[in-house]
């Protein structure tokens, strides 16, 4: 009975033997099945992690890119726009330079009519002094013989004959003219006269030239009778 019990554990030991390796073998096939189906699975996400891994790094260097260009057109326009403000400045300038100049300008072209006007009047008077002078001139000409010629720097020259009662012909002249003051110069008397700087202040003050005229008859008539 023991032989029989010992062979039929031994029976039942190869048939559980049998079993666990008929099991263990279709676990391996399982597994080697699922580690290939893993593999696959990971190689397929590897690929497509590496293309999205890829478009990913071509977007970053385009928006590397874009920034590096938006840098550029940020740097010109900072450029522009400091050109624009020196250029604007000196708009300025010369616009107050502009103004400054139309400003003398127009000083100065007011300056020229008051200068002008100025002139025309002293002209005016200095045609009317001329023709009394002429006028006092026909008339001492008629009685004294009195000759008045133009000679050079726009003097007047004045000749008196018929002092001198034994050369009635000969002359005793003086020279007439009108400073930037515009008053008289008498000068270049000849003979010459000790007084003629008095005369001249006199007719400067009075401003009666036919009394000056006398005065300077008489300083020649006495150095004659003298």
């Amino acid at each position: 009975m023991v032989e029989d019990e010992l062979a039929l554990f031994d029976k039942s030991i190869n048939e559980f033997w049998n079993k666990f390796r008929s099991t263990v073998s279709d676990t391996s096939c399982q597994m080697v099945g699922l580690r290939d189906t893993y593999k696959d699975s990971i190689k397929a996400f590897a690929e497509k992690l590496s293309v999205k891994l890829k478009e990913e790094e071509r977007m970053v260097e385009m928006f590397l890119e874009y920034q590096n260009q938006i840098c550029r057109q940020n740097k010109l326009i900072q450029e522009k726009k400091e050109n624009l403000l020196k250029l604007i400045a000196e708009v300025k300038d010369k616009k107050q330079e502009l103004d400054a100049l139309t400003a003398n300008i127009q000083d100065l072209k007011q300056e020229y009519a008051r200068k002008r006007e100025t002139i025309s009047t002293a002209n005016k008077a200095n045609e009317e002094r001329l023709k009394r002078l002429q006028k006092s001139a026909d008339l001492y000409t008629d009685r004294l013989g009195l000759e008045i010629r133009k000679i050079y720097g726009d003097k007047l020259q004045f000749i008196f004959t018929n002092i001198d009662p034994k050369h009635p012909e000969s002359p005793f002249m003086f020279s007439l003219s009108l400073n930037e003051a515009r008053d008289y110069e008498v000068s270049d008397s000849a003979p010459h006269l000790e007084g003629l700087a008095e005369f001249q202040e006199n007719v400067r003050k009075s401003n009666n030239f036919s009394a000056f005229l006398a005065n300077v008859r008489k300083a020649f008539t006495a150095i004659v009778y003298n």
